[in-house]
């Protein structure tokens, strides 16, 4: 039997709503294997300490993409019910292959 490695990714950074539905940043106070934010001013950059990752947000890049966040929530709503559906279409795939898949074996095993 082979056994898998477990690898720790990074997280991805989201930031969160306000009482006013707005973007905000919460700067994790605490980042264990890193993090990863998907403002794309670097994309391959992982920030291991809470200081490093608050200097990040203070770039330009950064705030820019949090702005653009708050312009486009309705996008991001739609995008979001949208690949819910999505998941929801793949998971009932997926049993049904499963269920096709038990099926053959089944069938197999008494053929043998």
């Amino acid at each position: 039997m082979e056994t898998m490695d477990i690898a720790l990714e990074a997280e991805i950074y989201c930031p969160i709503l306000n009482e006013q539905h707005n973007y905000i940043d919460k700067v994790p106070s605490s980042i264990t294997h890193g993090t990863r934010c998907p403002c794309a001013s670097r994309k391959d950059k992982v920030y291991y300490t809470h200081a490093t990752f608050y200097a990040h947000t203070k770039t330009k890049r950064h705030i820019a993409w949090l702005q653009e966040l708050n312009s486009n929530k309705t996008n991001h709503l739609r995008e979001n019910e949208e690949l819910r559906k999505t998941v929801a279409n793949q998971r009932l795939i997926i049993s049904r292959l499963e269920k096709e898949l038990n099926n053959l074996r089944q069938l197999k095993k008494k053929i043998e």
